[in-house]
């Protein structure tokens, strides 16, 4: 996988916005794409950077409201591969540790 995104869709309402993101997420099902949600978006990895705008897309409009924020940041590395978790891996390995708090 060479594209990396974080996909963040949300309606812009005042309750809870849990019910509408899990339906962008759910979306992203029908795509031949890896994800993994965290607190503050989703990680999208996918062979082009066509597959991760089409799924994106598909999420944006999978949530309801009468406004919808959606943030799409790309990683399209074209010249090796590189998955999401070799990007952490590089990361720990110049901390000599995780890349996280001891929790």
């Amino acid at each position: 996988m060479t594209t990396v995104a974080m996909l963040s869709v949300a309606p812009v309402i005042e309750d809870s916005m849990a019910e509408e993101v899990a339906k962008a997420v759910d979306a992203l099902e029908d795509f031949d794409v890896s994800y993994e949600t965290n607190p503050m978006g989703t990680v999208i990895e996918a062979e082009t950077a066509d597959e991760v705008f089409a799924a994106a897309q598909a999420a944006h409009e999978a949530v309801d409201g009468d406004r919808v924020s959606t943030f799409l940041k790309i990683d399209d590395k074209r010249t090796a591969s590189s998955s999401a978790a070799d990007k952490v891996d590089a990361v720990e390995d110049e901390l000599g540790r995780e890349a996280r708090s001891g929790e």
